[in-house]
């Protein structure tokens, strides 16, 4: 059964937390940090993402980087921006995103359960990406962005987060620049949560496998490097935020494809007639799983296919057979992790986007694909299989910053 743990951590001054709290490492690129974090220097950005303090072109995994993330965290302590909890903590954290409300618990989680398969992941991590966070988590002593978790409903856990949400007063409640609210309240203890989820079975990484695999390295290393290890330590629990699964969404993750590798437009067109049934529509927006849409020339299509009967859990991904079917053998990406003749554009972005860049010349076809379930998603994970590439995207994102756990 699954362990959380409430944790003493280091958290934003009340009046600077819109000002502390920013988006994930990993949703921007160091110009767009840069500019995030300009003028603002709260910004915990100053941390994850060093590199924008240090002059253009510093390498972002050089010695520096890293040295200058600590230092960074440090002032923020030293300042005020961040104070150390009195006590140990969990915390409630809700995002609301236009209509789309959820509600997670913000806690730690034991790097055991990460390796006993009680925490279960879908997705391989990049040795480069992961030996970055690694390091950044090792010199900070720290970690600053929670793992997005979730789990089958409990309803339990649903009466304890109602009746606090009924009865309390939020520490933090903000709206961020781009619109989505984040309100959070502290739970001094959580002796009815870790009570309460110890009777879930099992969580899912839903986002942040890179975080998770590199909090869980430091783990480890951490164990080996300390004779009197107990097993109480900080360093034995990473930071996460646990929602049930009947509270997120997963929006879709499109595809653009730079060139037809050598066909015209027509003798594409005819090759996906043969493994698709093809037809022009005048939506973007597939209705259903087995729906793709194309964006080809300036018109688009609904491309309608059926997994085989036997296809186990990922064969019946309609990732998987667009990738089979059309990807692979009619444009020649046998893998997308790889191939720069493929780019990939979150749901959020919309397929106005996709209309763009084809237009534009940039890119020869688009695919508008149907999101992925939480359920085939769990299905996968309970397989113990991997997930194609670029297969979740899930919206809104957590905030790095509300809450740091230490050790």
């Amino acid at each position: 059964m699954l362990r959380i743990h409430p944790f003493r951590g280091l958290v934003p001054a009340p009046a600077l937390a819109d000002q502390v709290a920013c988006v994930p490492y990993d949703v921007v690129n160091t110009q767009e940090a840069a500019a995030l974090a300009g003028g603002n220097p709260h910004s915990l950005l100053h941390v994850d993402r060093a590199e924008i303090d240090l002059p253009e072109h510093t390498d972002p995994y050089s010695d520096i980087v890293y040295a200058t993330a600590k230092a960074a965290l440090l002032r923020l302590e030293s300042s005020g921006s961040l104070v150390r909890e009195t006590g140990p903590c969990v915390y409630l954290y809700q995002q609301q995103m236009g209509a789309h409300v959820q509600t997670g618990l913000a806690c730690v989680c034991h790097i055991e359960d990460y390796e006993k398969d009680i925490i279960k992941k879908h997705e391989k991590t990049r040795k480069d990406k992961e030996d970055d966070r690694t390091r950044l988590i090792d010199t900070l002593s720290a970690d600053t962005g929670p793992v997005f978790l979730t789990y089958r409903d409990h309803a339990e856990i649903n009466r304890i987060t109602q009746s606090i949400l009924d009865s309390q007063k939020p520490v933090y409640n903000f709206t961020a620049p781009d619109g989505i609210r984040h309100t959070v309240w502290r739970v001094e203890g959580g002796e009815a949560f870790v009570k309460a989820f110890a009777e879930v079975p099992v969580a899912y990484v839903a986002d942040g496998h890179h975080r998770t695999a590199s909090a869980v390295r430091v783990g480890r290393e951490r164990r080996a490097q300390n004779p009197s290890h107990s097993g109480s330590e900080d360093y034995n629990w990473f930071l996460t935020v646990l929602f049930p699964e009947s509270q997120l969404r997963i929006l879709p993750y499109n595809r653009l494809v730079k060139d037809l590798h050598g066909k015209t437009a027509e003798e594409f067109l005819r090759a996906v007639s043969v493994v698709f049934r093809t037809s022009e529509t005048g939506s973007p927006d597939p209705a259903q799983p087995g729906d793709i849409r194309m964006y080809l020339g300036g018109k688009w299509y609904q491309l309608l296919w059926q997994p085989p009967t036997d296809a186990g859990p990922i064969g019946r991904l309609d990732v998987t057979g667009l990738q089979e079917r059309l990807l692979a053998p009619l444009l020649g990406i046998d893998d997308p992790r790889t191939s720069k003749r493929i780019d990939f554009v979150g749901g959020i972005r919309g397929t106005g986007e996709l209309v763009t860049r084809v237009d534009s010349g940039e890119c020869a076809v688009a695919f508008s694909m149907y999101p992925t379930t939480l359920e085939q998603l769990m299905d996968i994970a309970d397989a113990g299989e991997i997930m194609p590439p670029k297969s979740t995207w899930f919206e809104p994102k957590l905030r790095s910053g509300l809450f740091i756990h230490t050790f």
